[in-house]
């Protein structure tokens, strides 16, 4: 009687171990989800922000833009 009752306790211990580790993951895998997105989201800001846009007589720096050497 004493040793079912040990199997049962085993069980069940065994059981809520599974659910927390299966709760922990879950937790994870949303966490590290979100901060995948996050990151992409700095990512293309940084690369949009980063990117040189030319002007209109196809120079890149705004200070240099029509005018001569001299």
């Amino acid at each position: 009687m004493a040793d079912e009752n040990d199997n049962s306790a085993r069980q069940d211990a065994k059981q809520d171990s599974r659910q927390a580790r299966a709760s922990r993951d879950d937790r994870l895998k949303s966490a590290l989800r979100e901060n995948l997105k996050r990151r992409k989201l700095q990512a293309r800001e940084r690369a949009a922000i980063a990117e040189p846009s030319q002007n209109d007589d196809g120079s890149l720096n705004e200070d240099v833009a029509g005018k001569t050497g001299g």
